[in-house]
C-alpha cells in the first residue's frame, strides 16, 4: 500500500468513529491538504544541475537543485566561467557577469529567467543598491520576481554581489 493510501485509510476510518459532535468540528479542507501535501512531497525527486557555462561550485555545494518542479539555485557571484577567474570591476559589471552566469545554471536546470519567483541579493554595501538595481531591472523587465535584499559583512572572494533564486522548471 503507498505512503498516500495508507494515510488516506487512516483519515477516512478516524472519520468514521467521529461523534455528529466531533464531525461538524471536523475541517475536511485541512485534511485535503494535509493528504495533497504528502502525496507531494512522496513523489519529489532531486536532481543535481551542473553547467560548465557557469563558475563551478568553490564548496561542498552544487549551482542548483532540482526539486519537483522548482529550481534552487546557489548564490552567483562574478566569476568568469571560461577562465575561472574574478572579475572585479564596477558593481554594474558585477551583476551582470553574475546574473549571465544564473542564466546560464537556470537553462541547464530547464528553466529560464522569466520563470524566476523569488532572488536573494547580498550587497557587500547597500549604498551599491541603485548601480545594481539598474542592472537587475534588464533582467526582469516584465512581472519580476519577488526580492530580499541584504548587506552583508562580506562575500566570497570580496566580491561586491551575489545572488541567488528559486524558479519553476519550464
Amino acid at each position: 500500500m503507498s505512503r498516500a493510501r495508507a494515510f488516506s485509510v487512516v483519515r477516512s476510518e478516524t472519520c468514521d468513529t467521529l461523534t455528529s459532535s466531533e464531525r461538524r468540528q471536523h475541517r475536511p479542507t485541512s485534511v485535503a491538504l494535509e493528504w495533497r501535501l504528502d502525496l507531494v512531497s512522496f513523489a519529489m525527486t532531486k536532481k543535481i544541475v551542473f553547467t560548465e557555462h557557469a563558475p563551478a561550485a568553490i564548496g561542498p555545494y552544487s549551482q542548483a537543485v532540482v526539486a519537483g518542479n522548482m529550481v534552487f539555485c546557489s548564490g552567483q557571484i562574478a566569476i568568469d566561467p571560461a577562465s575561472g577567474e574574478l572579475k572585479k570591476g564596477t558593481v554594474a559589471e558585477q551583476t551582470e557577469l553574475v546574473l549571465r552566469n544564473m542564466k546560464a545554471v537556470l537553462e541547464a536546470a530547464g528553466s529560464k529567467l522569466e520563470n524566476v519567483v523569488k532572488t536573494g541579493v547580498f550587497l557587500a554595501d547597500m549604498g551599491d543598491f541603485a548601480e545594481m538595481n539598474e542592472v537587475y531591472a534588464r533582467y526582469f523587465p516584465e512581472n519580476p520576481p519577488a526580492r530580499a535584499c541584504v548587506a552583508v559583512r562580506t562575500l566570497p572572494k570580496e566580491v561586491d554581489v551575489e545572488i541567488e533564486c528559486v524558479a519553476l522548471v519550464g
